[in-house]
């Protein structure tokens, strides 16, 4: 891996001035977007849904990485496909016959990727992992921004990075939640390809410095 891919979390920004919020994710160094999705359901939250995505496809030059947190999921693999989305997130917790979850989100043009909640053992996707772009896995409880980093996240990770390696895959590994200096590094160093951060980022006074040094985590001794 040649670089931290940070995604900043959309649900932080203010909506009240989002186009200029957008405006400076176009002028940092972030590589995708990160769009939570809730229903209310699945999660004890309600947040953004298509009306949000279709505002902002044509503006924001980053890819959009959708983090679904609804139940039933696979219903709308196809509208997110036609509004431009790069990666489409499920939880496994959410999905019953998740391969078929998988496929039907590849056929759609998009890469998959399987999100697990804290206490789902990464082990459970031993026999998918091969078909997976990506396992982000979430180190808060989700439903919420601005929680406690879990700790058992870090070893959660390097497991997840071992059965990786072990299966000769090239899945990338995405962490969400409570990201900032300290843990993002812990979480690189377990084997994180990809670093989510909410209020970590639109919370600072200088966002577009917090996600270039989120990105250069790797480099920093």
């Amino acid at each position: 891996m040649s670089e931290i891919i940070v995604s900043p979390s959309l649900l932080s920004a203010d909506f009240s001035r989002l186009d200029q919020d957008i405006a400076m994710i176009n002028d940092s160094e972030a590589q995708w977007l990160h769009l939570d999705i809730m229903d209310g359901v699945f999660v004890e939250n309600i947040s953004f849904g298509f009306p949000i995505i279709e505002s902002i496809k044509d503006i924001c030059k980053k890819k959009l990485d959708v983090h679904l947190m609804i139940v039933e999921p696979w219903k709308f693999t196809e509208r997110l496909a036609e509004l431009g989305v790069y990666m489409m997130g499920v939880h496994y917790e959410a999905c019953p016959h998740l391969h078929r979850v998988v496929q039907r989100i590849k056929k759609a043009g998009m890469k998959a990727c399987v999100t697990l909640n804290p206490h789902t053992p990464v082990e459970l996707l031993e026999d998918i992992l091969p078909d997976l772009d990506m396992v982000l896995l979430m180190s808060v409880n989700p439903g919420f921004g601005g929680q406690t980093f879990i700790p058992n996240t870090v070893a959660k990770t390097a497991r997840l990075k071992a059965m990786i390696e072990r299966k000769n895959c090239h899945t990338l590994i995405q962490i969400d939640g409570g990201v900032n200096y300290e843990t993002g590094k812990q979480l690189v160093e377990a084997g994180a390809d990809s670093l989510v951060a909410g209020s970590f980022v639109f919370g600072n006074d200088n966002p577009t410095e917090v996600i270039k040094n989120l990105k250069n985590l790797l480099y920093e001794q």
